[in-house]
């Protein structure tokens, strides 16, 4: 696998993702978020990474922790870059309140066995 990066280095990835979000919609309202162009697009750029370090994580980690649905991050990652002209901010934003701790939880937990 020379050249290709490691698993730890993907989840990394995906944490690092996932504070740059938080960092974007600290203290703000779904209203200022959906206004601000800035916000929104980092954000789905940060989504978009997550996803894309998610499909390469391997099935050896991924089995890890099976509660972590991949294959919808993945999906929400094809979603993002094939589909942009729907994306839904609410739906964005449902994701950022309901999921993100969550899955950074879980990451963490993975990172910690595997390293």
């Amino acid at each position: 696998m020379k050249g290709q990066l490691s698993d730890i280095a993907r989840l990394n990835h995906i944490l690092d993702a996932i504070n740059a979000i938080e960092e974007y919609v600290h203290d703000i309202s779904f209203d200022e978020f959906s206004s601000s162009s800035e916000k929104t697009f980092a954000t789905v750029k940060q989504l978009e990474i997550i996803g894309e370090a998610a499909n390469r994580v391997t099935d050896y980690t991924k089995n890890i922790n099976p509660g972590i649905e991949w294959s919808k991050i993945i999906g929400l990652r094809n979603i993002l870059v094939h589909d942009y002209y729907i994306i839904d901010h609410s739906i964005i934003w449902e994701i950022i309140e309901d999921e993100l701790l969550k899955l950074k939880t879980q990451i963490e937990n993975i990172l910690e066995l595997i390293q």
